[in-house]
């Protein structure tokens, strides 16, 4: 991956989250705080992180336990299956923090050893941010609940923070198109 396109992807998602923020929609709001217990969440964004994760767990070497590959599959796979079944609750928002772990790796390699384009700390930043928020969210998912419930108590919460993504995120976009 380039590192054009790894500083556009953050910067377009921040765009994308932070736009209707600041709008005001409703439907946003909403939406928004039911994806925490979302069923159909879950099965997206814990799906998605569970394949992404089983992919790279396929595609180990033999140095990183590949000899042992298929019987780490199978593991890993029933954990991943058996979630969905044995701790439904805030499974959307692990599978997030999935996601954002699994997408950290190939953002930071493309900005590896780029010393000469300074510029590029911006996305690396917003990146190890978002690997921080992860891990905690990852072993207290209530708490985006709980932060939903916060930023939507009053109205001017939302635009705000949704004014620092959109910024960020036209921050970032105008980056990714200055290398």
């Amino acid at each position: 991956m380039s590192l054009t396109i790894a500083t556009l992807i953050p910067g377009l998602l921040l765009l994308a989250l932070g736009l209707p923020l600041v709008a005001g929609h409703s439907g946003c709001a909403a939406a928004l705080k039911a994806f925490p217990r979302s069923s159909t969440a879950a099965l997206f964004f814990f799906g998605g992180g569970a394949a992404w994760f089983l992919y790279g767990i396929w595609h180990l070497s033999a140095a990183d336990f590949g000899d042992y590959r298929t019987l780490l599959f199978c593991a890993f796979a029933a954990i991943a299956v058996l979630s969905f079944k044995s701790v439904p609750d805030f499974l959307a928002v692990r599978g997030l923090c999935v996601l954002v772990l699994m997408g950290a790796m190939p953002l930071l390699d493309a900005a590896y050893m780029e010393y000469d384009r300074p510029q590029r700390l911006f996305m690396v930043t917003f990146v190890y941010l978002a690997i921080s928020a992860a891990i905690w969210l990852g072993a207290q998912p209530w708490r985006l609940r709980d932060f939903f419930g916060w930023l939507f108590a009053r109205p001017g919460r939302a635009r705000l923070i949704g004014g620092a993504c959109a910024g960020y995120g036209l921050l970032l976009t105008g980056v990714a198109f200055s290398y």
